[in-house]
């Protein structure tokens, strides 16, 4: 239909007017919005902020994780060497001894009176001792003149020399009956901490009665077991000439306590079994440490390293940059252009508080090692800050928490 025909020439011209203005505010409208998305993609948000750190290249010394326990180098199980009555207590139970101090005392009159007694028998068998010697002498002048027989004359002398006999014996006596008297006062064998009194005075006791225990404190030794295919390696490297024979030499050992961060403490393998436990596959092997400062009590749970070997040129990173997808191991690399880039990686043992890369990666690449969270996708540019590997604080050589 005409348009001029509905509207008329004058409506005509009002409505063409209309849609000219509406169409020419959807045109700016739509030109507004296609600028703003331009300018919106060319701004977007900025790349992620992460920490990268360069590969290290170390020599480094490898070590087998074991556990164990500490146990008293030497330990007492105290008991008398007479039996009778304790009288008293001569030590505060749990306190450090010496080697000879009194700890126990037994009622020592029935040992005094046996040792007397004793003595004044030794003195009987001298005055025997000493009419026999002199009977013997007459009866060697009466034999000169023919006075006596010879039979006599061997009788006087039979009867000195058993005489001489009586007093050895009555010596030995003596001996044994001044032992007991000193046996009555019960001394530390060795130095070191008490346990408790397992008697209280006025307890008859005998040679079998435990008093309390006494451990050794200036060294401990800690047991643990090495399994069998170690043993065998380590038994390999010695015929191989790579390292002194495991049971002829001292090995050093690093361990740590259950509230210890790492291995702070060293000591020396003293000592490896001859058998191998059939049933767990394991061989036990000691070490030995010092405790001048009573860090270690006999019981306690240890974390133990043995040193298995060395490896020169070793590239080691941060743990913490390790990522996992399913089965595989990979980190992120920084790249020149600031893009962050996968690396599937084949990871061998913690050292030093490093984990140990066997494949993966070359000793210039940088890798990120906190901020990977923000890394959605391969290619993604990002912020780099270089950070030093072994964290802040942790010098080359110092020994870190480890896995």
């Amino acid at each position: 239909m005409n348009v001029h025909k509905m509207f008329g020439s004058r409506g005509s011209r009002q409505t063409l007017m209309v849609i000219a203005m509406v169409a020419g505010f959807f045109m700016l409208t739509g030109c507004e919005s296609q600028a703003d998305t331009q300018d919106g993609a060319e701004q977007g948000p900025p790349p992620p902020q992460v920490s990268v750190a360069q590969v290290l290249v170390e020599n480094v010394e490898l070590w087998d994780e074991f556990t164990g326990r500490i146990e008293a180098v030497e330990t007492v199980d105290l008991r008398p060497r007479v039996s009778g009555y304790i009288d008293s207590i001569h030590y505060t139970e749990g306190q450090e001894v010496e080697k000879g101090d009194v700890l126990f005392a037994i009622d020592p009159r029935p040992y005094r009176a046996e040792l007397e007694r004793a003595e004044a028998e030794l003195q009987r068998a001298r005055a025997r001792a000493e009419l026999s010697r002199s009977e013997a002498a007459r009866a060697e002048a009466l034999a000169q003149s023919r006075s006596i027989s010879r039979e006599e004359l061997d009788q006087r002398r039979s009867a000195a020399a058993t005489a001489e006999a009586d007093i050895l014996a009555a010596q030995a006596s003596v001996e044994t009956a001044r032992l007991n008297m000193e046996f009555t006062e019960v001394r530390a064998p060795i130095g070191g901490r008490t346990g408790r009194a397992l008697v209280t005075p006025g307890n008859l006791v005998s040679e079998a009665t435990p008093l309390t225990r006494i451990v050794a404190l200036d060294r401990v030794h800690v047991h643990f077991h090495s399994d069998e295919r170690a043993y065998l390696r380590y038994e390999a490297m010695s015929r191989n000439g790579e390292r002194e024979n495991f049971r002829g030499s001292s090995f050093p050992v690093r361990v740590g306590l259950a509230n210890d961060e790492g291995y702070p403490y060293r000591g020396e393998v003293d000592f490896v079994d001859n058998h191998l436990d059939a049933e767990a596959g394991t061989i036990l092997t000691r070490a030995v440490l010092d405790n001048s400062e009573g860090r270690f009590a006999p019981g306690m749970y240890a974390r133990v390293q043995l040193l298995a070997g060395s490896a020169e040129d070793t590239l080691l990173i941060d743990d913490k940059a390790v990522l996992t997808d399913q089965d595989r191991k990979y980190v992120y690399v920084v790249d020149g252009e600031g893009r962050a880039m996968r690396r599937d990686v084949q990871l061998g043992r913690m050292v030093d508080g490093l984990r140990v890369v066997a494949d993966g990666l070359e000793p210039s690449d940088q890798v990120v090692v906190s901020g990977a969270q923000r890394i959605f996708f391969p290619g993604m540019p990002v912020a780099a800050e270089s950070v030093d590997m072994r964290g802040p604080g942790v010098a080359s050589g110092e020994y870190a928490a480890m896995r």
